[in-house]
């Protein structure tokens, strides 16, 4: 498996965080601030989804092809699409897609919205530590994809404490990745929390009699710079996304495509769920419950 050297600098970046509430004192009403969830374009034909983020989203395990996965053992037709960069912000990843990104924002349906739904992840430093920069960088894509899916459902990654759950900066770190994409997500037009760092925080917590250690070692998340999401994690990850676009418990299959293993020489191939997620009931629960 091909690795990235994330050098984040996160500590620093996270303490000198500063919370402009000002920011959110605008005229638009949102989800968020309803207690509404986004509601999605009615589509016409099979309904599309685009994924924007790095390695969170993609990397030992893969958000968009777990999430195909799962939409499919629940008869639920979806196309996927994705813009994904390692280890940069949306502008860069922007940037780094633009072509591919600016004749998708091109394109055009019959019914009037290309992308049905969009998972926007920002990036650990700038959801951490550089709130307007955040709000800045949703409000440039956001203005693109609405330009030809105006409609579409927004849902901002919240993203996960980026030190280990024994270290004693977690909570401080959780309660600000939190508080910040919340902050997004009301100044977002039809937009809502993907609660990742908040299921993460509850698997940690032992909700649902779900035990994180196995062996001694992280069974939710693996790193050295940052922390990326293993088979377990990446399984709650998937049952999330299903649960907080459809609000229903999904049909999770027998097998996914999931990580053999966190060495240069490991890939992702399809397991059988029972040997490769040490618990799934806990976590599929702990998923529905922060949907």
């Amino acid at each position: 498996m091909k690795k990235y050297i994330l050098l984040f600098g996160i500590a620093g970046i996270l303490f000198t965080s500063c919370k402009d509430k000002s920011a959110t004192a605008e005229s638009q009403t949102t989800t968020q601030e309803t207690g509404e969830r986004p509601k999605a374009p009615k589509a016409e034909g099979s309904p599309r989804i685009l994924f924007i983020g790095n390695s969170h989203t993609e990397f030992f395990v893969s958000a968009p092809i777990l999430f195909g996965e799962i939409c499919k053992a629940n008869n639920q037709p979806m196309n996927i699409d994705q813009l994904i960069t390692m280890g940069v912000s949306i502008d860069e990843i922007y940037k780094d897609h633009k072509k591919e990104a600016e004749q998708n924002f091109a394109k055009v349906d019959k019914d009037g919205n290309y992308y049905d739904y969009v998972v926007i992840q920002e990036s650990t430093p700038v959801a951490g530590g550089e709130p307007d920069k955040y709000k800045s960088n949703v409000d440039m894509i956001v203005e693109k994809i609405h330009k030809n899916s105006p409609d579409a459902a927004i849902y901002i990654y919240e993203g996960m404490s980026p030190t280990p759950f024994t270290d004693p900066d977690y909570k401080e770190y959780y309660d600000i990745m939190r508080e910040n994409a919340a902050e997004v997500v009301k100044t977002t037009k039809n937009a809502s929390l993907l609660r990742v760092g908040d299921a993460i925080n509850d698997a940690y917590n032992g909700k649902n009699g779900y035990k994180y250690l196995v062996a001694n070692k992280d069974n939710l998340r693996y790193g050295e710079n940052t922390l990326h999401l293993l088979n377990d994690g990446g399984y709650m990850q998937g049952a999330l996304l299903f649960a907080t676009i459809f609000n229903k418990k999904p049909i999770m299959p027998k097998e996914l495509t999931l990580s053999t293993g966190t060495e240069d020489n490991d890939d992702i191939k399809k397991q059988d769920v029972s040997k490769a997620i040490s618990n799934p009931k806990a976590l599929e629960e702990i998923a529905f419950s922060n949907r």
